[in-house]
């Protein structure tokens, strides 16, 4: 019987070590990807939680962001959002902002960039009393609007995509008092969030039409998006990639298993009303697919809707306010 030398023993065992930690392709990488510390991220929120951030809790509620390397803290606002500051000022990796401001923001200098779309179509709409059958017949009548720059040029579009005189409507400054508004009839229509809004006031029996933008000359542009500054997608690609892989990991999630997503939004939000969660998620299912992805095609159409109804002031430059190549 031969006997191999101490030499070819040695390094008959290390070989053996190093095809024990190869493993068969799968479970040995994962086992070493697995014992990588997570890298932290911070994520700010928009608004206070609601069905659209879904998937972001999912994330770190079933630890998938764990799977791809990041360590995932959300930031809820305070009294008012301020993603964009904090985004700016580097204290977050990556926020949440409706497409409309980063639209405005990237106006202002700001160099932020969409890495994802966390919805994939609008969710503003003009949501008004019953007594208003078509945009066109807001002439004369009272618009509530925010104070938000980006509303009177989106009331603008709907009722100029309708054929009907925006001159002649009357706007009134309400502040984020939709419901309120229209429960009072102190408006005859306010812009509001046909998911958000608009669910709530049907839940409470009150009858409303919604003129969704889209139905009247606007592309099917994704409202939601993730964003961040363009230094920190230099700099953290890895995180950045990390971040938007597990939030699309997120979505996925809660069209599989919407209510454990319902419960913890609800929690989050302080929201007594469970059922109004779950009404807002189901009218969300068919807005969040396909996840993340953002589609050049689309966003050339949206940039030339902003120009053309004076959103903002120039088109936006697509190719730099996007990067395509985050969400695969």
């Amino acid at each position: 019987m031969l006997r191999a030398s101490p030499r070819l023993a040695s390094l008959l065992v290390a070989a053996v070590l190093v095809l024990g930690a190869c493993g068969d392709g799968s479970g040995g990488e994962r086992s070493a990807t697995a014992a990588r510390p997570a890298a932290p991220a911070t994520l700010a929120l928009d608004f206070t939680p609601n069905a659209v951030h879904a998937p972001i809790y999912a994330a770190v509620r079933e630890a998938l962001d764990r799977r791809h390397g990041v360590k995932l803290r959300i930031r809820e606002p305070g009294s008012s959002p301020n993603s964009l500051a904090l985004l700016t000022s580097g204290r977050v990796d990556v926020g949440i902002l409706d497409i409309q401001d980063l639209a405005l923001a990237r106006q202002r200098g700001i160099d932020v960039v969409g890495i994802a779309a966390l919805v994939q179509r609008p969710l503003a709409a003009l949501i008004a009393q019953a007594r208003v059958r078509h945009p066109r017949d807001l002439a004369g009548r009272t618009v509530g609007v925010s104070g938000l720059p980006s509303d009177p040029a989106f009331v603008r579009a709907i009722v100029q995509g309708d054929g009907g005189d925006y001159a002649r409507i009357r706007q009134v400054t309400i502040g984020f008092q939709a419901v309120s508004s229209i429960l009072s009839r102190r408006v005859d229509a306010v812009p509001a969030f046909w998911n958000a809004e608009g669910v709530a006031l049907r839940r409470r029996g009150v009858r409303i039409r919604e003129f969704r933008v889209e139905d009247y000359g606007a592309p099917a542009y994704p409202e939601v998006v993730l964003v961040t500054a363009r230094r920190t997608l230099q700099r953290k690609r890895a995180l950045i990639d990390g971040v938007v892989a597990a939030i699309g990991d997120g979505v996925r999630s809660v069209l599989a298993r919407p209510e454990p997503a319902a419960r913890q939004i609800a929690a989050a939000a302080g929201q007594a009303d469970l059922g109004l969660i779950r009404a807002q998620l189901r009218a969300l299912r068919p807005a969040i697919v396909p996840p993340m992805r953002l589609n050049r095609t689309v966003l050339d159409r949206w940039a030339a809707f902003d120009a053309r109804f004076g959103i903002v002031k120039s088109r936006v430059d697509v190719g730099r306010a996007f990067a395509f190549d985050v969400a695969r």
